[in-house]
């Protein structure tokens, strides 16, 4: 690891400040400071924000607004209460000890899982900008279908961010030009011909919370998580379903997807599908067909578009199961 600097933060300003000036944050560093080690990320000055009040669950109305810093969501009886999807992506993507240190905000904020990405031999263009994509003839299976482009096929490892984009969840940040609100999913880029470029932070901006608004869907819903074993594994193909049925019919769907994409990746289409129809394997499997729409695999990773479409049809049932 390379000598850095690090201070803990007495305030927002102050950590915007340092953050602006070229500081990285850190709170749970469960990701952060593994890159530090093997020397693939390497800032010269941390942030210590596990000082500011920034931690927590608040109930706002039916509403569930969730704080950045470490704590395990997962447990917290509000979120089991009014949010079980973003609980049950929790429990499918880390162990108790691991949540308990996390935080939401970089889990949201994580690094890509490409084995080329770590290993500082090979040409990663997150890593290191216009110096090539080994994955892309390399090895591949666990890359994506979806968002892909000739200078990037990484996936987005975060299960919670599928869930949350699946809620419609939006957050709240502030920097050094004010505080601004937008939804979950727009934080997150393309790679394009930028991979290195993740997100759409500007420069010191904090991530405050995270709201995830309530609705007849909140109850009626499921995460499904497929991956090579069942203990600590990132998904190959993940889903999480919400949905509002009335009379026997669809009302509302909401669709995302994980393992998949370059990043975490809305099925809107397949929710269109859905909408006005009687719940039937049938009309799930019509609705899963239409995820694939766009997929570019690579030479190892063929087998996604078929596991895609399963794994959307399997987690509709399992909601159409609920009582």
């Amino acid at each position: 690891m390379l000598p850095f600097g690090y201070e803990k933060a007495r305030s927002e300003q102050e950590a915007i400040a340092a953050a602006a000036a070229g500081a990285r944050y850190i709170a749970g560093g469960t990701t952060l400071i593994d890159l530090m080690r093997e020397e693939v990320e390497r800032p010269e000055r941390l942030v210590d924000i596990n000082a500011l009040p920034l931690g927590g669950i608040r109930v706002e109305g039916s509403d569930a607004r969730i704080c950045p810093a470490p704590t395990d969501v997962a447990a917290h009886p509000d979120t089991l209460r009014l949010q079980p999807l973003v609980a049950e992506s929790l429990i499918e993507g880390a162990s108790p000890q691991l949540r308990n240190v996390a935080s939401i905000g970089g889990n949201l904020l994580q690094r890509v899982r490409c084995p080329y990405f770590r290993m500082l031999d090979a040409p990663c263009n997150k890593r290191e900008p216009g110096s090539g994509c080994s994955a892309i003839d390399g090895l591949n299976g666990g890359h994506a279908i979806l968002g892909v482009s000739d200078h990037c096929i990484a996936t987005h490892p975060s299960d919670v961010a599928v869930a949350l984009i699946a809620l419609d969840a939006t957050m709240r940040v502030r920097g050094p030009e004010g505080e601004r609100t937008f939804p979950v999913e727009e934080l997150f880029r393309l790679p394009g011909d930028t991979p290195h470029l993740e997100h759409t932070l500007e420069p010191g901006e904090l991530i405050l919370d995270v709201r995830v608004p309530s609705g007849p869907h909140s109850r009626r819903a499921r995460y499904l998580k497929v991956r090579d074993r069942e203990s600590y594994e990132f998904a190959l193909v993940s889903a999480a379903v919400a949905m509002e049925t009335e009379g026997g019919v669809i009302r509302s769907a909401r669709i995302a997807c994980g393992g998949v994409g370059t990043r975490p990746w809305r099925m809107r289409a397949s929710e269109a599908e859905l909408i006005g129809k009687e719940p039937s394997r049938p009309v799930f499997e019509a609705a899963a067909r239409l995820a694939a729409d766009g997929a570019r695999p690579a030479t190892g990773n063929h087998y996604k578009v078929e596991l895609l479409q399963r794994t959307i049809v399997r987690t509709l049932e399992m909601v159409g199961e609920m009582a």
